[in-house]
């Protein structure tokens, strides 16, 4: 059989161009069998090895199939002779005299084209299967999407295939996905790409699609409660704590708005901005039950309203706040505080908070200065603070050192332009944007009255820096100048729960 296979190959390899096509074919379609069961055997996973066997030796067969015909075809030219002269002085008589089934020739192209149909199907399907793996997306393209993949890793979504989101599904889909994709990565290997990657994605499927699969808005009931640990700038890095009864219903159970009406399928919110960046709002439409809309002008950019100077209009979704929900980049002060939190270092260490936070918040001119300014810093700053001290807890500044080193690998990415402030997180209001962009004093509508933004609108405050969990459940001091505000605070949330109560 070998024999009839190599006679075979040696009768189409008629000129240089049938010779490379032989030669890519068979070249590619060992090598892939090859590299396949080594993947199998668990000697390979690589995302490059995938690339090569995926990508490369498919691309080399298909090349080397399509340039056995057009070697054919020039040698035809060539010889000005029929098919069939050609064929008796490249094989042997027996190898194309007809039989009942055909010649052998006949035999071993019908053999092979089925062998070659099969082949690309597995193929094709393997790599569809390689390009839908989150490492192949992480670390096929590194230098671009190293940033990404390490937030990736570490997110509440790291479990979740990128293609469950960048993607969606159907095959209108896939299909306009993987052509963007191979463009993305001419880009890539032009190294004519974007620094760093702009957002919003706009290829993002609409998020009915992606996100409402496991999170359905109208299954969201009731009230979350969530304690937010925060460390002073003291000696001891004092823990003061938040906690926050979150209102995230949809006003279908508890008979009034939580966060999460901004989604509810009743609703509808719409809005244009300043740009791309969903930073500023311009106004904000709100449907009315009789299908008219209500409109919230912002004041302070009247006159880029009057001009109609926005992009287009959009209709709200979930990723309008939760735009971080899976790269996550972290503040630097709320990433210490988590670490602290965790107890990933000792806080027994004096000015830990205080000294860490300043160690990875310092402006270094590149990754490997920067892990070497945050090492730099902290042996500095407890071998100045008390030398003795110093070297007794070595081992603990050691750790803290690795640490920060750590928090700064993940959100700081120079090649890519990325620092702590290039993607803000809309989740909330910890700074100026977030919810702020819309519930903020300047968003009016015609009759002067503005979006409601109370502090106890999206959630009650049972503490806020303050050393006990729940501070304001406690009977308030009278002498306390915050008197008023913990008594207020205090009768809204149990006012709120039994409103909560009732509905159920």
């Amino acid at each position: 059989m070998f024999r009839k296979y190599r006679n075979f190959l040696r009768g189409i390899s008629v000129n240089r161009i049938g010779q490379v096509g032989v030669t890519l074919t068979t070249t590619a379609f060992a090598g892939f069998l090859f590299f396949e069961f080594l993947r199998l055997i668990g000697v390979l996973d690589n995302a490059y090895i995938g690339l090569i066997t995926y990508m490369l030796f498919p691309a080399m067969f298909v090349a080397g199939l399509a340039l056995m015909p057009l070697a054919w075809y020039r040698y035809r030219k060539q010889r000005k002779k029929s098919t069939r002269e050609l064929l008796i002085e490249r094989f042997d008589g027996e190898d194309i005299r007809e039989g009942f089934f055909g010649s052998r020739v006949f035999l071993v192209i019908l053999v092979l084209t089925m062998v070659n149909v099969l082949f690309l199907a597995g193929a094709g399907f393997r790599t569809m299967k390689f390009m839908d793996e989150a490492k192949f997306c992480g670390t096929a393209c590194h230098s671009v999407m190293g940033p990404e993949w390490t937030a990736y890793q570490q997110s509440p979504h790291s479990r979740v295939k990128c293609v469950e989101c960048h993607v969606g599904q159907g095959v209108d889909a896939v299909v306009s996905a993987k052509l963007n994709g191979l463009r993305q990565m001419a880009l890539a290997m032009l190294s004519d790409y974007e620094r760093p990657i702009p957002t919003p994605v706009h290829q993002l499927r609409p998020s009915r699609e992606t996100c409402e699969r496991c999170h359905w808005p109208d299954k969201f009931y009731g009230n979350r409660m969530v304690t937010l640990t925060r460390y002073d700038m003291d000696r001891n890095s004092t823990a003061r704590y938040t906690t926050l009864q979150l209102k995230i219903d949809t006003g279908h159970t508890a008979g009034r708005g939580g966060i999460h009406w901004h989604v509810a399928s009743d609703n509808e919110v719409r809005y244009a901005s300043v740009d791309d960046k969903r930073e500023e709002i311009l106004w904000v439409d709100w449907r009315q039950q009789d299908g008219t809309y209500k409109r919230f002008e912002n004041t302070r950019l009247k006159s880029k309203v009057n001009e109609g100077d926005y992009t287009r209009i959009r209709t709200m979704d979930c990723v309008d706040c939760h735009n971080r929900v899976t790269h996550v980049y972290e503040d630097p002060e709320t990433a210490v505080d988590d670490r602290i939190t965790r107890g990933l270092v000792d806080r027994s260490l004096p000015f830990l908070k205080r000294e860490m936070l300043a160690a990875i918040s310092d402006d270094y001119p590149s990754d490997e200065a920067g892990l070497q300014g945050i090492r730099n810093h902290l042996f500095g700053f407890y071998r100045s603070l008390d030398a003795v001290q110093g070297a007794r807890m070595s081992d603990q500044i050691e750790n803290a050192v690795l640490v920060a080193q750590d928090i700064y690998k993940r959100n700081i990415h120079h090649h890519m332009r990325i620092d702590w402030n290039t993607y803000p997180n809309h989740l909330g209001h910890q700074h100026d944007g977030g919810c702020f962009r819309c519930h903020n004093p300047n968003m009016r509508d015609k009759e002067g009255n503005m979006i409601r933004n109370g502090c106890t609108l999206c959630h009650s405050i049972l503490a806020y820096n303050e050393a006990n969990r729940f501070q304001y459940l406690y009977e308030p001091d009278k002498k306390n100048p915050n008197y008023k505000m913990h008594l207020f605070l205090r009768d809204e949330f149990l006012n709120s729960e039994q409103g909560t109560l009732k509905t159920r």
